[in-house]
């Protein structure tokens, strides 16, 4: 089996001119630090532990360090796991000061009997694993900031506009077989404190079965959760359709009924992949076979060789 990891860095409105490159470079690192753990034979679950992380650390993504605030100017973050091969999963949610919630969301997986904390408890579970704390500075960007002025300014003239979307995802299948998917996101800026989206729930942000394959969502988070948007374009692989089929399928229904904008990376356990999107643009790169493909607008896919 050739391993394969797919990753996206949000879907939203398009990306700026002057952040379109750094943003194709971050997407581009996470697949190849997730390819490279799986070239390594290392497991799914693993690998898209790492290429979300490594998102997570890029402060050009809505996740970890760079992540949007909340209505009080705080930074607030969501995130879940899965591993296909037997449905384990773990999620946090409206953590606070924690770096990389991805790594949180695995350890709930393998150290309690739950599949999801939040909050406080979620705080004491993570000073109860020796994860550090870190400042909220650190993960605060001054393009954050500005941004969450600009949306309540936006906000007091348009109330019922459409606000900014964005997470970060990875899915993964590894040489025996098995697949993972890794899902981590801020929210949505402005948003109420303590408000959660599809991110940290099983079945909406992200699922995993190694019967049928791996999918991690980003978009509209309550319009997501309505539709259970990850299990939903499964099912339709389940079946029998292809995997564009299935992406169309999901991400139409969720516009034609809800007006939800959003994206999917998906892979089935072939070994064949599909990135697809409503919004006017969603960040994603991919690596099999020793060629990475990266994307961030409709139409601009570039092909290399991975190192």
């Amino acid at each position: 089996m050739n391993p394969v990891v797919v990753v996206h860095g949000g879907a939203g409105s398009r990306v700026s001119q002057d952040r379109e490159e750094r943003v194709r470079q971050g997407v581009a690192r996470a697949a190849a630090a997730g390819y490279r753990v799986l070239t390594e034979g290392g497991s799914a679950l693993d690998a898209v532990e790492s290429a979300v992380a490594a998102l997570e650390d890029d402060p050009e993504f809505n996740a970890g360090c760079g992540s949007v605030l909340n209505v009080n100017g705080e930074v607030e973050m969501d995130a879940s796991i899965m591993s296909g091969k037997d449905l384990s999963s773990g999620a946090v949610s409206a953590v606070r000061h924690i770096a990389n919630p991805i790594r949180l969301a695995r350890l709930v997986m393998e150290k309690t009997p739950h599949c999801l904390l939040t909050g406080q408890g979620a705080a004491e579970f993570a000073a109860a694993m020796g994860v550090p704390a870190v400042p909220e500075e650190q993960l605060v960007t001054e393009r954050r900031r500005k941004h969450l002025e600009r949306e309540k300014q936006k906000e007091a003239q348009n109330p019922d506009q459409q606000k900014d979307l964005g997470t970060v995802g990875a899915v993964a299948l590894d040489a025996k077989g098995d697949v993972a998917y890794a899902t981590s996101t801020g929210g949505i800026v402005n948003k109420m404190v303590g408000r959660v989206g599809d991110t940290p729930c099983v079945g909406s942000g992200g699922y995993a079965d190694s019967a049928i394959g791996a999918a991690s969502t980003t978009g509209h988070g309550e319009s997501i959760l309505k539709v259970n948007l990850a299990r939903l374009v499964l099912f339709h692989v389940e079946r029998g359709r292809t995997l564009d089929e299935a992406a169309t399928a999901a991400l139409g229904y969720m516009k034609s009924k809800l007006q939800g904008l959003g994206g999917v990376i998906l892979l089935n356990t072939a070994g064949d992949w599909a990135a697809q999107w409503t919004s006017e643009s969603m960040a994603w790169a991919a690596a099999k076979d020793g060629k990475l493909h990266v994307g961030v607008n409709l139409g601009d896919t570039r092909v290399t060789d991975l190192p």
